[in-house]
């Protein structure tokens, strides 16, 4: 059954550094694709430089062009920070909240990225354990530097738990279910180490709909340029719909699913401080921009802000909702 979450106002984001990149020729957006591959199907960000040929879907694009975005952008976690994980960090707790489970539960975050989820757990939560999964490195060192030992973090896939059965009592993933290959084996996977009657849960951003920062980007890209819908994580990600996750979450066995939605507002002081992000070369519509000329960028920036909902103070207030799912494991 769906639900719905009040929204709740946010601070005003700070402006991020642009990084800049080199000319990698249009189709080096397919670059944005391996956040899913470096996440959960277990390809290193370093092994994959070496290969000839990159994917996105069932396309193949040359990888020569796409080196230098790899060998360094999927192993840092701050740009990923600048882009999303600022705004990230204010779905957890609410998403923490529409669980509301006791205190004294043993907790897995699967794909646990730089740790704002697992953060979250371990202080809102009265956890008796928090165990964080993560096949990137370059995250779980971020992830280190922000939660320290408050949470065990384990390199690993959702596909291959690092842990045992009936291990934990809660297994939850943020924002990663639509990244990863094969959900319904996940799933599987993360039920094997819930016990039974425990709880799976996750969330995921309404690319699609109400996820507004990326929704103006996209939209104004496929005006300019028909093929960036094969980068739009609204069409690419069917998933994250709620009619979708509930299906996905019964048909894996699971029982009393339930479906929500989280919005947060993400305002931005003025319109170089929402663009900024995008020249960060992280993420599917970073990847894209910085693919880019410059004129064909310029031309793309200045549709977007056309766009944008601006107020006659320069700020802009946009929304950010998530789609969250929770679930009982079989007894």
């Amino acid at each position: 059954m769906a639900g719905y979450l009040d929204p709740s106002s946010a601070k005003t984001s700070h402006q991020a550094s642009p990084v800049s990149a080199s000319e990698t020729g249009h189709w080096a957006i397919g670059a944005a694709m391996l956040q899913a591959d470096t996440s959960f199907c277990g390809i290193s960000p370093r092994s994959a430089v070496g290969n000839t040929v990159g994917w996105l879907g069932s396309d193949f694009f040359p990888m020569a062009t796409v080196r230098e975005l790899l060998s360094d952008t999927w192993e840092r976690g701050s740009p990923y920070e600048q882009y999303v994980g600022r705004w990230s960090r204010q779905v957890a707790p609410r998403f923490l909240s529409w669980l509301g489970m006791p205190a004294g539960k043993r907790w897995l975050d699967v794909g646990c990225g730089t740790g704002a989820l697992s953060a979250a757990i371990v202080d809102h939560c009265q956890p008796a354990s928090v165990i964080g999964v993560e096949p990137s490195e370059g995250f779980l060192k971020t992830a280190r530097e922000n939660i320290g030992d408050r949470v065990a973090l384990l390199q690993g896939t959702a596909a291959a738990l690092p842990l045992g059965d009936a291990e934990v009592d809660v297994s939850v993933c943020g924002l990663v279910l639509n990244f990863v290959p094969d959900p319904h084996a996940a799933l599987a996977e993360m039920a094997r180490v819930t016990s039974h009657n425990g709880t799976l849960a996750a969330y995921v951003w309404d690319y699609a709909g109400r996820m507004e920062l990326m929704r103006y980007f996209w939209d104004a890209a496929v005006t300019l340029d028909p093929n960036a819908v094969k980068l739009d994580e609204g069409a690419r990600f069917p998933i994250c719909r709620p009619e979708a996750l509930e299906t996905l979450y019964t048909q894996a066995g699971l029982g009393d699913v339930q479906v929500a939605s989280i919005d947060i507002r993400t305002d931005f002081v003025d319109f170089d401080s929402y663009w900024r992000p995008f020249l960060g070369g992280q993420g599917p519509a970073p990847a894209y921009a910085m693919s880019l000329d410059e004129a064909t960028r310029g031309r793309l920036r200045g549709l977007v802000r056309d766009r944008l909902p601006i107020d006659s103070n320069g700020s802009i207030a946009l929304t950010a909702r998530a789609w969250a799912v929770r679930a009982r494991v079989p007894g």
